[in-house]
């Protein structure tokens, strides 16, 4: 299951952190956010122990994608480090997803 991200986690949980961490931002309202779950849920197993996969809620934590100037919907940042290496904007595919993770490990 993928990890949960709010405002108030985010600088202990991403930007703290050494692994490589993917951050699905979405909303209840959208139907591609919704459509890439099982992806994001796939994701979270594959890469149990060697990388952080979750997902942050916009509607309820507004701060993470204003300060990253996230302006739709579902948007994929993928910090490493503490730091943004790549940022992918709507809907993709695991694959794409696997190889911008695999190029940060």
């Amino acid at each position: 299951m993928a990890q949960e991200f709010t405002d108030a986690s985010f600088k202990t949980d991403v930007l703290s952190s050494e692994k490589v961490t993917l951050i699905d931002l979405w909303a209840e309202w959208c139907g591609p956010c919704r459509a890439m779950t099982p992806v994001i849920d796939e994701l979270s197993a594959d890469y149990e122990g060697r990388a952080v996969i979750g997902k942050l809620n916009v509607d309820e934590n507004p701060e993470v994608p204003t300060n990253y100037n996230v302006r739709g919907i579902p948007t994929f940042l993928i910090f490493k480090g503490g730091e943004l290496k790549d940022k992918v904007v709507g809907a993709t595919t695991k694959k794409v997803l696997q190889e911008r993770i695999d190029a940060l490990l």
